[in-house]
């Protein structure tokens, strides 16, 4: 089976939406490595992005962007930027756009994927507030990732019941800023989608 595909989205698919696209791949990997080893992520998780303009098309990331992801640990390789189309949201189990605005936008290019659209501080906070124990079981098998993975944004959704982002759930734009501001955003990234990390596949329990 095709591995969940999480699309991240942002205006020019060069700085905030590429950086969440490697970290993404960067924070799961590192939690296969101490749970499963063995596991393939590529198997498991897709993760990739666009923006709703084209204006950038085929460029390579924002060299500031590129760079947070290297300090990280992270892979820029191979990244060229994308125009967003509706084909790429049918296949997205999970759409994070950066600001509200992008999520209107993918809600008007593809009114069904808004059930799987959120803007991705409202994720985090929506994050908080789920019991993930509810959740399927899930693991390194494709099919029970596949199925946690799933079941997670039908319980955000649920859970948002129709309520709009907060005007603090934005991701700044740090085009043509400095780095000390690409910094923050990428950390602000990094927290929201270690968390879905965490929901996608928890750590194993403590002993008593």
């Amino acid at each position: 089976m095709p591995p969940f595909t999480v699309l991240h989205v942002c205006l020019g698919n060069i700085c905030r939406s590429p950086m969440a696209e490697r970290l993404l791949l960067l924070a799961a990997r590192q939690r296969l490595a101490k749970l499963d080893p063995a596991a393939d992520l590529g198997e498991l998780l897709r993760s990739v992005s666009a923006g709703t303009g084209g204006w950038h098309e085929g460029e390579q990331m924002n060299p500031p962007a590129a760079r947070q992801l290297r300090l990280r640990g992270g892979a820029v390789d191979g990244f060229a930027a994308r125009k967003l189309t509706g084909a790429h949201l049918v296949e997205a189990g999970l759409v994070l756009t950066a600001t509200a605005e992008q999520s209107d936008f993918v809600r008007s290019l593809a009114p069904g994927a808004a059930s799987r659209t959120f803007v991705l501080g409202q994720f985090a906070r929506l994050l908080r507030e789920l019991d993930v124990a509810e959740l399927p079981p899930g693991g390194t098998d494709p099919r029970a990732f596949t199925d946690r993975a799933t079941a997670l944004v039908a319980a955000a959704d649920r859970r948002r019941a129709g309520e709009e982002p907060l005007p603090g759930d934005d991701l700044d734009d740090p085009w043509g800023r400095g780095d000390q501001t690409f910094q923050r955003i990428a950390d602000t990234i990094d927290e929201s989608l270690y968390a879905l990390v965490d929901a996608l596949l928890p750590a194993a329990p403590r002993p008593a």
